[in-house]
C-alpha cells in the first residue's frame, strides 16, 4: 500500500474498531469518551461540544441524552443566556473517565507498541497537523468533485 491516505484509512478503521470494542465493555463509544475527556477540565456549552465532535447538533443531543441517562453528565441552563445549555461531568462521570483513560492506554499500547515514546510523540504531532478542522465543507467539496469525475 503506497498511498498515505489509504494507509491512514486502514489504520484508522483498525483503531476505531479496537476503541469501540474496548469502550463498549463500559457501555461507551468514542464520542462519549471525547465528551467526558473534554468536560474533565471544565464545563462546556453544547455548541463547543458540537465543534469539538464536528457533528450535527441533533447528534450531540443524542450523545448527551445517553450520557445523562448513565448519570455521567448533566445539563443546566446558562444563567447568563437561558437559550444555552452548559454540560458538566458528574462524579460518576469522572470515575468512568478514569476507566476510559485506562482503556485508551491499553488500546494505544496494543496498536503502537512497536513505537518508542519519541516516535509516538512525533506521530501525534504529525497527525495533529493533518487537515486540522476538516469538517463538513471539505467533505462536501470532495463529494462534488467525485460526482464531476463520474
Amino acid at each position: 500500500m503506497n498511498r498515505l491516505s489509504l494507509l491512514l484509512a486502514k489504520r484508522g478503521s483498525l483503531t476505531d474498531a479496537r476503541l469501540r470494542i474496548a469502550l463498549s465493555a463500559n457501555g461507551l463509544t468514542p464520542r462519549h469518551a471525547m465528551v467526558l475527556s473534554y468536560l474533565e477540565s471544565e464545563p462546556a456549552c453544547q455548541q463547543m461540544l458540537v465543534d469539538l465532535l464536528e457533528c450535527d447538533p441533533s447528534v450531540l443531543v443524542a450523545i448527551l441524552n445517553e450520557l445523562e441517562r448513565a448519570e455521567l453528565t448533566y445539563r443546566r441552563r446558562d444563567p447568563s443566556d437561558r437559550r444555552r445549555h452548559i454540560v458538566e461531568i458528574t462524579p460518576h462521570g469522572r470515575r468512568a473517565l478514569k476507566t476510559v483513560e485506562t482503556t485508551f492506554a491499553e488500546v494505544e499500547d496494543e496498536l503502537f507498541g512497536d513505537l518508542s515514546e519519541a516516535e509516538r510523540a512525533t506521530l501525534r504531532e504529525l497527525l495533529s497537523r493533518v487537515a486540522p478542522g476538516l469538517g463538513e465543507c471539505p467533505r462536501i467539496g470532495l463529494k462534488a468533485k467525485l460526482q464531476v469525475m463520474r
